[in-house]
């Protein structure tokens, strides 16, 4: 074989220089250093930056949240309407993810008054809630509606039930339960609202008829808004005849099946049912 060179063709020059090692060493280093970074941002992130969606916030995050919805609803409402707080319901086994179940907790209002009085309540109330909470009243196919962002992802909502009937939520939505919703505490003892229930029952002729639950929120000036009720009250032939000494003779709302009156700072309806009457006495805000 002839130990020319063909033209055109570079003869191997031999092994590659080995590299020193040096550039792969720092693109290492800057790897890491730049991994560390994101690391503490994203910590710092978590622990500083507000929540982006409702699944980021847990149930006992946003139940004090719901709490004072209902105290600041409750400041709103006026003096001429005669409220009662709804027990705080918590609906279990709605889907945050997937693969993650959730709760959702409603506290709720419900206020009587006179019929068609229901959207001017609607609009009161609006005008006195938080400006942050932008709160407004639109008319929908199933008439007058309030809503108002309470903070946390919490829903306030506002509408008219039937007539002479509004009903106020706080609404949690779907979230993460974390460590569940703690029932706000209860206010022992005696208060005017239970000694305007007692007159009431004791008006019934059933004086001896217990007390049922309480519940009650903080009001945003101090103080608290305390309902205390007592259901299935046997009812004697007129329950409108025996109440009304108490309501000095100017009812709230007089119909065939709601008879509500303030008792100086108490608002009491009775709802007259098929199983007798259902009564309730709360204390409001001072609005």
């Amino acid at each position: 074989m002839s130990g020319l060179v063909q033209p055109g063709y570079a003869p191997p020059a031999g092994p590659e220089p080995s590299p020193s090692g040096r550039p792969a060493r720092w693109l290492v280093i800057a790897t890491v250093v730049w991994a560390v970074v994101l690391a503490a941002l994203t910590w710092y992130s978590v622990r500083t930056d507000p929540p982006t969606v409702r699944e980021q916030r847990t149930l006992s995050d946003a139940g004090p949240v719901v709490d004072g919805a209902i105290g600041q609803l409750s400041g709103a409402l006026g003096g001429d309407a005669v409220p009662a707080l709804t027990p705080p319901r918590v609906d279990r086994g709605c889907r945050v993810t997937p693969l993650a179940d959730g709760a959702v907790l409603r506290r709720g209002i419900t206020v009587v008054v006179p019929a068609g009085a229901e959207r001017a309540l609607l609009e009161r109330v609006s005008e006195r809630l938080p400006d942050h909470w932008r709160p407004g009243v639109r008319v929908t196919s199933t008439g007058p509606r309030l809503r108002a962002d309470a903070g946390e992802f919490v829903l306030v909502e506002g509408r008219v039930e039937e007539e002479g009937r509004v009903t106020f939520t706080a609404d949690t939505g779907c979230r993460p339960v974390g460590d569940d919703y703690v029932r706000p505490a209860i206010g022992a003892g005696a208060g005017p609202d239970v000694d305007a229930l007692t007159a009431a029952l004791r008006a019934l002729g059933r004086p001896d008829q217990p007390v049922g639950d309480h519940d009650q929120a903080a009001c945003p000036g101090g103080g608290t808004v305390r309902t205390v009720r007592a259901e299935a009250v046997p009812a004697p032939p007129d329950p409108v005849a025996a109440l009304a000494p108490l309501a000095n003779g100017a009812p709230v709302v007089a119909t065939g099946t709601v008879y509500a009156y303030r008792a100086g700072p108490v608002g009491v309806v009775a709802e007259l049912t098929g199983d007798g009457v259902r009564l309730t006495a709360t204390t409001g805000c001072a609005g």
